[in-house]
């Protein structure tokens, strides 16, 4: 389930809940259905990227990075197939659950433009490496992780727990996308070598070097977006609790810049709980400004 993975998506849809919680009354039940609904597409995402990419023959014995389930031997084909089904059930009951009770009804157009929503992130889940014609084959999976994991995530956590939108949110909500095209992007270098006979990546359309300038650029946009967000609020230095997390950036930086194939496999955990802790102190920074 490549559990390393879940403080990325729980990072934005944790934000967006806290923003929710700084400016409206919000239901614990709804914010921790919408924390399960985000952890089971995950997982889902996970579940069908191994079984799409051993499908393809993307994994194979000379794969860089940790070795999973299907290619380790613990788990065969059916089995995983009947494991991505189940984590689409539970999505599905999840996410209705959390719709209904957020708004009370499953049958006026707001919860049903919510469930249609939910679809298309179980659909983009599962098309990353299944099928046919896959868009993470096809160079597509950065506009993916910023739209879902990004904008869906945090705007989606806060409309779910408040009912109300404002075009401000799109800022912290892309600076979560840009920190998790990060992640994507750390993973698809380290991985060029054996991506290159059987799929396009940003990555390798840029070439090594290039690429770890683009993870440069992905990590300062993410902190220009929040630290612009804040700027338009009202000042308090609460709202900038995030900074404290400014060292493991240049950590990660750092370690990108002069680390090669499977010694980048650490810099991607990092960057993972370094944008979870990101998000929590963000967040949290415009809810203690309420409290106080």
């Amino acid at each position: 389930m490549r559990l390393r993975t879940l403080p990325l998506s729980t990072g934005g849809v944790l934000l967006g809940i806290l923003f929710a919680a700084a400016d409206f009354k919000v239901s614990l039940p709804v914010a921790v259905l919408t924390v399960v609904t985000t952890v089971c597409l995950q997982i889902l995402s996970n579940l069908s990227n191994e079984l799409g990419d051993v499908l393809h023959g993307t994994d194979t014995a000379d794969r860089v990075g940790p070795t999973y389930g299907l290619n380790g031997g613990e788990l065969t084909i059916p089995g995983m197939k009947r494991l991505v089904g189940l984590f689409v059930v539970l999505c599905i009951v999840s996410g209705t659950a959390m719709t209904w009770l957020s708004f009370g009804t499953l049958l006026d157009l707001t919860p049903i433009m919510v469930l249609l929503l939910g679809a298309a992130a179980i659909g983009g889940a599962m098309r990353y490496t299944l099928g046919r014609n896959p868009y993470g084959y096809r160079g597509l999976g950065d506009l993916y992780v910023f739209l879902f994991f990004g904008i869906v995530a945090v705007t989606g956590a806060y409309f779910v727990a408040s009912h109300v939108l404002y075009w401000r949110l799109l800022l912290p909500a892309a600076s979560v996308g840009f920190l998790s095209i990060g992640v994507l992007n750390v993973n698809n270098i380290r991985d060029m070598e054996t991506d290159a006979g059987t799929r396009v990546t940003v990555a390798i359309r840029l070439g090594e070097k290039r690429a770890k300038i683009y993870q440069t650029v992905l990590v300062v946009l993410g902190w220009v977006c929040m630290v612009a967000y804040c700027l338009l609020r009202i000042f308090d230095p609460w709202h900038y609790l995030f900074v404290l997390t400014l060292p493991l950036f240049i950590l990660h930086l750092r370690g990108v810049w002069k680390r090669s194939g499977r010694d980048l496999d650490p810099m991607l955990p990092l960057l993972v709980l370094s944008t979870f802790l990101f998000c929590l102190l963000a967040g949290a920074g415009f809810l203690v400004y309420l409290i106080k």
